[in-house]
């Protein structure tokens, strides 16, 4: 019979008993009222216990209740509340039994052994629950040992984008564009503060009163950002930007809707003929997604350095030199910056240098980069147009102190940037690529741009998705010689010339 039927049937044997327990005479929480019994017919005896991939959580509310106090669990996540409340009362004394044993690995031996300390302290509890409702608890308690406790199941659900913990009872998440309140909950500010500091410790990074803030990254890459009190005021918060588990190429873009294939054709020949790309757009955007796409297109041949505050690039070149900034120690030393790593990277004879994002005066620095051989270097950058994200190259370059005239910054970029690929986010959660934009010099004191590519939107239809559609300017751009030169002779149709003869 599975371990799930048997844990509520006190006719069984118990499961084996683990080793004594530390404080074992606290009080376990109040059972949860049984659901209806389920009709599932019983496992064969001694049957493998079911993977935790497996295990039924059709009790979390597909839709929720938003209640006026924006603190309080939302309307329909009462059970799941006193779930979670459940599970953390045995999970504090499975971990007391665990004493000084070595960090615990997913393994099937792992799962065995969680399943029959689990089935113990679940009678203590006195629990009366259904056995989907049992399968949900432990699913709690193994994400709480093994994983991000209630946001475990969010991080493995491959729809969800983006996760938001405004405050233990109110957790937002993005799918398709869209938000909604996720149907999970934490038990208090406490367990919020635990999973921050999971999150964290591997990677050497700390988060106190003295400093409430930190950017994190998860074992798979996604981007994480954490703030505690005093400067949260409702309780600590946690956002998460989760990286697809698979690689996006250029067809997936394309497929999206992302871009056509005429501008992934350009663009391909511009990463290969070695143009420097500054990549904008605003938060949540896609850049980071495009950069990677783009990034594909680097010959495996050359030699690559990444720079960025939190590692998130995906390159799949083999001769890739990964470098991620330092924050400061306690005693407010040791802090390794983007600029002081872009510094050194021109020791390390780089090809090319990408840089995650730039957010102050290391823009000067890889531009400087960019106009002393190092050319096809990359990078993004928060801005809401090609023509904003000059200004803001323009100011981030006077964040690094030189003092020097704004004309010879912009000469700066005139020389350095070739173009500037602007990708947004639609009002309907659709991320396109909207502009497509040459740099082509100088016009006076005035740094001159031209569209290859742009969006256009065309309306809504009635379910009020946007419509819209890219198109070329009919403008090739004045580097195209160099792409000829690299071998890339794009046709005329790509930039949008009509062909006499043809449709």
């Amino acid at each position: 019979m599975s371990l799930f039927k048997r844990i509520g049937n006190k006719d069984n044997a118990p499961a084996a008993e683990p080793a004594a327990v530390n404080g074992g005479n606290a009080q376990a929480p109040k059972a949860v009222p049984a659901a209806a019994a389920t009709s599932a017919a019983p496992a064969t005896a001694g049957a493998a216990p079911p993977p935790v991939a497996e295990t039924d959580a059709a009790i979390l509310p597909e839709t929720v209740g938003i209640p006026e106090n924006r603190t309080d669990p939302p309307i329909g996540t009462e059970k799941v509340k006193k779930l979670v409340e459940m599970s953390l009362w045995i999970v504090d004394r499975i971990q007391s039994t665990l004493g000084t044993q070595s960090e615990l690995k997913r393994t099937p031996e792992t799962e065995q052994m969680l399943q029959e300390r689990f089935a113990q302290y679940y009678r203590q509890v006195g629990g009366n629950l259904s056995d989907e409702e049992v399968k949900f608890l432990f699913r709690l308690v193994y994400d709480e040992i093994l994983g991000f406790g209630p946001l475990q199941q969010l991080i493995d659900s491959d729809g969800i984008s983006e996760i938001m913990v405004n405050c233990p009872n109110r957790i937002y998440i993005e799918q398709k564009g869209k938000l909604k309140v996720a149907p999970v909950v934490f038990a208090n500010n406490d367990h919020v503060l635990k999973v921050i500091d999971r999150i964290i410790r591997p990677l050497g990074r700390r988060i106190d009163r003295k400093w409430p803030l930190v950017d994190a990254r998860l074992p798979d890459g996604s981007r994480v950002n954490a703030v505690i009190p005093p400067c949260a005021i409702d309780g600590p918060n946690i956002t998460i930007r989760k990286f697809s588990k698979n690689k996006l190429k250029v067809d997936d873009l394309i497929r999206y809707g992302s871009m056509t294939p005429p501008m992934a054709m350009f663009l391909e020949a511009c990463v290969v003929s070695r143009r420097n790309i500054i990549i904008s757009g605003g938060t949540g955007s896609g850049k980071t997604t495009l950069i990677n796409v783009l990034s594909n297109f680097i010959p495996a041949k050359e030699r690559v350095v990444t720079i960025e505050d939190s590692a998130e690039l995906q390159l799949i070149q083999d001769h890739v030199i990964r470098l991620e900034a330092k924050p400061a120690d306690v005693d407010g030393t040791g802090k390794v910056a983007i600029r002081d790593l872009v510094i050194n990277a021109l020791r390390m004879r780089p090809e090319r240098i990408i840089i995650g994002e730039c957010r102050g005066g290391e823009t000067l620095d890889l531009l400087q980069a960019m106009n002393t051989g190092h050319d096809g270097s990359m990078s993004t950058l928060h801005s809401n147009s090609p023509r904003e994200a000059v200004g803001r190259i323009e100011t981030m370059c006077m964040m690094a102190g030189m003092d020097l005239p704004l004309i010879v910054i912009r000469k700066q970029i005139a020389s350095s940037i070739h173009m500037i690929v602007q990708q947004s986010r639609l009002d309907d959660g659709q991320r396109k690529v909207t502009y497509i934009t040459e740099i082509q010099g100088m016009e006076g004191d005035v740094v001159v741009q031209q569209d290859i590519f742009k969006l256009e939107i065309i309306g809504k239809n009635p379910e009020g998705k946007i419509l819209c559609e890219h198109r070329p300017t009919g403008v090739r751009p004045k580097f195209t010689p160099k792409l000829e030169a690299a071998g890339y002779k794009l046709p005329p149709e790509v930039f949008g010339a009509a062909i006499p003869g043809k449709r």
